[in-house]
């Protein structure tokens, strides 16, 4: 009799651990160009005008269909849904309220400062309208993005931005001596300190604004996450700063140096005096120029790079110097052609700011395809956003 034997199986046997899933890089590309933008540009700017402004959220909404249209995301184009009808009643919201403020200011500073904490109190709830209006209009291989920060982070993530000039006007609200242009010492100095303070506090305020923004976008069932540390905002801060000083020393030393070898020629009178007196404006405008692409170019790459989840991830390299040599051309341009070339300026600007940035994710954005797009009441929204249509751009 033979007896068989069988292979056994051991269950606690080290097993060889699964591969991980394969890394995929999806390119973002942008596909206008400043002639076919020039054409929707001028007649939107046209009917803006003609109508007073109501034809802003049509206007909006045909710009934003074009630069959306025209960004390739691994090939597939993103789309805009927003209806011009709901963005109007947004924008005549907002205006009111403004305008609400606006009047209030005139009658005494304590009107003011009541309409200004009126419109603080709302604004948290309507910068989130927009954001979720935004995303839930915006859609990629025909999957509709969504926002899902609440009304509560809101409040925390926006209120520290404007809080100093809160108590500012409220100071000068309450000084009686101000309206008869009589500002006493400790209100200046108040100023001074408040004006400290919110230096301080910008940084800080600044990354609680971009984690909200970022800790809430979503697709189907993938939602990002920020973790951009507050030191990398006060470093930034520090940079913009150090920019600030270099070029607010170098503009008067430049002006000085420039009078002095030309000394001989200024008897009064010649043209050539009239343009040294407009030579500080042309340099302050410069260093516009030079400190504006260097905090775009590194608050995008700040902000995007500390963006995903554990399925993918945002890159951005996008570097000062080509985003200097662009700024300055299309100043130049503006100039030159007394504004008729901004909308090809535009093109420019979203073509090498998009095509610096990248997706890397784990997974196959097929598998998104059927997916249900999460919680009905974070994509569709709590109806405000959708309902009255407030869209800030952000």
């Amino acid at each position: 009799m033979t007896s068989s034997i069988e292979p056994s199986f051991d269950p606690h046997a080290s097993m060889s651990p699964a591969p991980p899933p394969e890394q995929r890089q999806l390119r973002i590309a942008f596909t206008g160009s400043g002639s076919e933008y020039f054409r929707i540009w001028i007649v939107n700017l046209l009917l803006t005008l003609v109508t007073v402004g109501l034809y802003y959220p049509w206007a909006k909404v045909r710009r934003l269909r074009y630069f959306y249209g025209n960004t390739l995301v691994d090939g597939a184009a993103l789309d805009f849904h927003g209806n011009p009808r709901k963005m109007l009643k947004g924008t005549l919201l907002v205006a009111l309220l403004f305008g609400l403020y606006s009047v209030a200011g005139h009658f005494s500073s304590v009107a003011g400062l009541v309409a200004l904490v009126l419109l603080a109190a709302v604004m948290p709830e309507l910068l989130r309208a927009s954001l979720q209006f935004r995303l839930a209009n915006t859609s990629w291989r025909g999957l509709r993005f969504y926002f899902k920060g609440n009304t509560a982070d809101a409040y925390r993530a926006v209120l520290p931005m404007y809080l100093p000039t809160i108590l500012l006007f409220g100071l000068t609200a309450l000084s009686p001596e101000v309206d008869n242009h009589k500002a006493p010492l400790w209100l200046g100095l108040s100023i001074l300190g408040l004006g400290l303070l919110t230096l301080l506090m910008f940084p800080w305020s600044f990354w609680k604004f971009k984690q909200y923004q970022h800790n809430h976008y979503a697709l189907a069932h993938l939602q990002t996450r920020f973790n951009a540390p507050t030191s990398a905002f006060y470093k930034l801060g520090r940079n913009m700063i150090g920019w600030g000083v270099l070029a607010g020393a170098l503009i008067p030393l430049t002006v000085m140096f420039l009078f002095w070898i030309n000394k001989p020629n200024f008897n009064g009178g010649t043209l050539q005096n009239s343009l040294m007196g407009l030579l500080p404006l042309v340099l302050m405008l410069g260093v516009f120029i030079a400190i504006k692409p260097y905090a775009i170019a590194r608050t995008q790459n700040l902000v995007w790079n500390h963006t995903g989840n554990d399925d993918l991830q945002f890159h951005s390299n996008l570097r000062f110097k080509p985003m200097f040599g662009l700024t300055l051309k299309n100043w130049l341009l503006v100039l030159l052609t007394l504004g008729l070339y901004w909308p090809f300026a535009a093109v420019a600007m979203a073509r090498i700011r998009l095509q610096a940035a990248s997706i890397v994710t784990h997974i196959d954005p097929d598998t998104l395809l059927g997916q249900p797009a999460g919680n009905t009441s974070a994509a569709v929204g709590d109806a405000a956003g959708d309902m009255l249509g407030i869209d800030f751009g952000l």
